[in-house]
């Protein structure tokens, strides 16, 4: 990468290779009256144009959407039939109707602006809430009312019986606003066809390849193995880049039609009009406790806009994995959540940086902090009086999910001892006579890490090069990770050879290989597993040929530091030799292994912030985190993970919100013009520690810390910016945290309406 050598989707070059660009739909609801492409045909350079027609004609099936789970009383997931070029309807502005193919892209984008579609209008809709109402417009005949799933979790009786019983019960609603992920590269793919060998090749972003082909084979009709997918190098995923898209399946078409590589680089626009977006889910709470503050019941309600169609992750975002987390750290049997997953005319919604804990953690931390205050109790206190104690794990939650291990109190107390927490009231004094309102926040967040894993095992191939080098392959990518690196350390530190004589080698052609994707936190322990195994294993391999080389029985042999030795004495052989002169013999495709159930990384996250209350200004002047992820390879990924994760977190609080016009349909937010980025500069004071507790889950200890972060810091961030509005009369209010609405919100206060900016319950 510092040489300049690495190759994105972009750098790609095939020869014969042709361009694409397409048409998008630049309205949110209508039907093809028709589609006249004779004038683009007819410009320079131009190859071909495809539409939905020659989706069908071709029998591209609809793209697949992941089910894990029922509805209310077994109910199935209703489908919503999505195709690589849409037919006959648009249902969201940036749909694609049409590929242009022609020699050079600016050739393509030129034809395209040519092509006349005649579209008949329908009404739209933007919200879960107002496309459930009475006389919406509807979006798919399969899906009566637009809603795509009512789902239910936990024990419903138990719950109603724990309210009943309640000496006080809280209740708080919120909106998680929609985001973008914007990713550093924008989405790009290039399809290519091999008729000698009936293989199609897609170049593409991709966080793994496993999912994404299998998704391909189901639209293109064809069996798995029929289908690569190549990625060297990705910039950036977040959840995103998990699923395939309508314009891969569009792409090995034209491929396959012309007999040519069609290579298609999106713009910026284009992410902001055709990559999933996420969240944008209003959620209720309620908290029933007794006179001492203790949690007996939770009940959750969530209203999710899943966009137009159903993407792959879109319901299992929204259901499983808020599921596995409902009670959180909290030692509460009775707990239930009712999910309704609605579609709307706008860009779908799927997995994002967190993928499901982030909203999950946000309601519940949300409530819990409410609940503190509205009983005048501190809100750590109130915590630790509700934490599941050290000495009961495992523990089952209430929604049949199990802790492996955990110390939630000694995390909590690490932190709140390194943030200074009982001299805050201090700090506010001193921020009050600057003109400036203090506040601060906490959130004690759980996350499940690997949880709903898609591939039956994670493969680690591994091949000892004639130079002694060492190559590691595997299908779980890396775009921004640091795999290579800490595989290298992993392998390294089991054979005994320097870490930059190992490198890692993703979705290759040539290679036909199993493994979850990267994604849900899962690689460490999962695929870092298997590479930890798979190095033990060629230690083991490697005894026989020792003993044979060393001439002497097996059972005398002991291997240590890369060197295989005769017990007692000073004769030796290094593992690097013995794979030299046995070419091939301590390879190991290391495959068909059982995967490494899920654990749960936890932590607690304090945060304090200041407020300018003339102008609204925010300013986040410490945040300390600390975190339980189990045992730590690479310390320096983790805290780089740990502070990606946490801006990410507080951009989405400060700023980021994906806003479509009600009226119109359009998207208002469509650039960074209009759409606020975070900065690495936006959490001042930031302090990353630990307090591990390794897991027996996988062999090495490891639980997960790429979405830690953003689980914790959201609801924490939020909790701190309640703290200081609440200090001039501030009741309710919703992200995002923007300087003019926490402006506006203490407008609101003075002039008497202090749940002015909160969502209605």
């Amino acid at each position: 990468m510092l040489k300049g050598q690495g190759r994105y989707v972009a750098d790609w070059s095939l020869p014969g290779q042709a361009c694409g660009h397409f048409l998008r739909s630049d309205r949110p609801h209508a039907e093809i009256v028709s589609l006249d492409a004779s004038a683009a045909l007819a410009m320079p350079g131009v190859i071909a144009v495809f539409t939905g027609a020659d989706i069908a004609a071709a029998g591209h099936k609809p793209m697949p959407a992941a089910a894990p789970l029922k509805g209310r009383n077994g109910a199935e997931q209703r489908v919503t039939p999505r195709f690589s070029l849409t037919q006959g309807r648009v249902r969201y502005v940036g749909e694609p109707v049409a590929l242009v193919v022609a020699e050079t892209a600016a050739q393509a984008q030129d034809a395209a602006e040519s092509i006349a579609v005649e579209y008949r209008e329908l009404p739209a809709v933007v919200t879960a809430r107002e496309a459930l109402a009475s006389g919406a417009p509807q979006l798919h005949e399969t899906v009566p009312g637009n809603l795509l799933l009512d789902y239910t979790g936990g024990d419903e009786a138990a719950t109603d019986a724990a309210f009943a019983r309640a000496a006080r019960v809280v209740k708080l609603a919120a909106y998680h606003t929609r985001v973008v992920g914007n990713p550093m590269e924008p989405r790009a793919a290039m399809g290519s066809w091999d008729p000698a060998s009936g293989m199609y090749y897609l170049h593409a972003t991709t966080q793994g390849v496993g999912p994404m082909r299998g998704q391909l084979s189901t639209i293109l009709g064809v069996p798995p193995e029929k289908v690569r997918v190549v990625a060297e190098e990705v910039g950036g995923g977040f959840g995103v880049r998990f699923n395939a898209y309508p314009e891969y399946g569009a792409l090995l078409l034209a491929a396959r039609k012309l007999g040519r590589p069609v290579k298609w680089v999106g713009s910026r626009s284009e992410i902001f009009l055709a990559d999933e977006q996420a969240r944008d889910i209003v959620h209720r709470g309620e908290l029933a406790m007794d006179k001492e503050g203790r949690i007996l019941g939770m009940r959750f309600e969530y209203l999710a806009n899943l966009g137009a169609y159903l993407a792959f992750t879109g319901s299992f975002v929204t259901t499983m994995n808020m599921l596995n987390v409902i009670s959180g750290v909290y030692d509460v049997q009775a707990a239930h959540v009712q999910g309704k997953l609605v579609v709307t005319n706008t860009v779908p919604t799927a997995a994002y940086r967190g993928a499901g804990r982030p909203v999950a953690s946000y309601a519940l931390e949300r409530l819990v902090d409410q609940a503190a205050h509205e009983i005048g109790m501190d809100p750590a206190e109130f915590r630790r009086r509700n934490l599941v104690p050290k000495g009961r794990f495992p523990y089952q939650i209430a929604s049949g999910f199990e802790y492996d291990c955990g110390d939630f109190e000694g995390v909590m107390d690490r932190a709140l001892k390194e943030s200074d927490w009982k001299n805050f009231e201090k700090r506010a004094q001193e921020s009050k006579q600057r003109g400036k309102l203090r506040g601060r926040g906490i959130a004690t967040y759980i996350e499940a890490t690997a949880s709903g894993g898609f591939a039956p095992y994670d493969q680690a191939h591994v091949t000892w090069e004639n130079d002694g080098s060492v190559t590691l392959r595997t299908a779980s990518h890396n775009h921004g990770q640091g795999h290579e690196t800490t595989f290298a350390q992993i392998v390294s530190g089991v054979l005994g050879i320097p870490m930059e004589t190992i490198r890692l080698r993703t979705a290759e052609p040539g290679f036909d290989l199993v493994a979850n994707p990267t994604g849900g936190s899962r690689t460490l322990h999962g695929l870092g597993s298997a590479m930890f195994l798979a190095a033990k294993e060629i230690v083991n391999k490697g005894m026989d040929l020792a003993a044979e080389e060393l001439e002497s029985a097996q059972a005398d042999i002991e291997f240590s530091a890369g060197n295989y030795r005769i017990k007692g004495t000073d004769r030796e052989i290094g593992i690097v030799s013995l794979s030299k002169k046995f070419p091939g013999k301590l390879d190991l495709d290391y495959k068909e292994r059982p995967k490494v159930p899920a654990t749960y990384p936890n932590g607690c996250h304090i945060a304090e912030i200041e407020i300018d209350p003339e102008t609204g200004e925010t300013e986040i002047v410490s945040y300390l985190a600390c975190d339980d992820a189990g045992n730590i390879i690479n310390r320096q990924i983790v805290e780089g993970q740990m502070q990606g994760g946490i801006t990410q977190g507080a951009g989405h609080i400060f700023g980021e919100q994906a806003v479509y016009d009600a009226e119109t349909g359009q998207l208002l937010t469509g650039s960074f013009m209009d759409y606020t980025m975070p900065r690495a500069g936006l959490v001042g004071g930031l302090n990353v520690i630990e307090h591990p507790v390794p897991t027996a889950t996988n062999p090495l200890g490891a639980k997960g810390v790429g979405e830690a972060g953003v689980t914790g810091s959201m609801p924490c961030l939020m909790s701190a910016v309640m703290d200081a509005l609440r200090r001039v009369g501030v009741k309710r209010f919703d992200m995002p945290a923007n300087q003019q609405r926490v402006w506006a919100a203490i407008q609101a206060a003075k002039n008497g309406r202090p749940e002015a900016l909160a969502v209605s319950e």
